[in-house]
């Protein structure tokens, strides 16, 4: 025995399934089935209504208003023509920029490593006294010797 009255057929024409728990497009108010239900799936007519997105700036990053019936792309090539921030000096900001004092090393350190005798920047390596020949103090030796 069938049961005629339950489910929907699929609003997409290409579809037509018979559908027991059919999906309303918040959009257009038109009945999908699972496969059909977004806007991109069925070609929504009224998707600009509720699909909106807030574009974002590919160089800085920043959130870019869009009015409605402007397009997107325009407004986003506008703001990087005038308005955008981007800074491209500040992409290529090196992280290990505390170059080591010792002749001969080329070591660079992400922070600064003070010798308390000299007051030179050196790596790890070289920042006890004794490791880079200090000429701080009459006795190159660590605290604890």
């Amino acid at each position: 025995m069938e049961l005629p009255g339950l489910g929907e057929h699929c609003s997409e024409r290409t579809c037509k399934q018979l559908d027991f728990l059919p999906l309303k497009c918040d959009a257009c108010g038109e009945v999908f089935c699972k496969d059909h239900i977004r806007y991109d799936d069925h070609k929504c007519s009224s998707a600009y209504k509720k699909n909106v997105q807030v574009p974002v700036c590919p160089l800085c990053n920043a959130p870019i208003p869009v009015q409605k019936g402007e397009i997107p792309d325009i407004v986003v090539g506008a703001h990087m023509d005038q308005d955008c921030r981007y800074n491209p000096a500040q992409q290529k900001q090196r992280i290990f920029t505390n170059k080591c004092l010792k002749p001969g090393c080329k070591r660079k350190e992400m922070m600064k490593v003070v010798c308390e005798q000299c007051g030179g920047n050196f790596c790890i390596k070289h920042r006890h006294p004794l490791d880079h020949d200090c000429k701080g103090s009459n006795h190159p030796t660590s605290k604890a010797g």
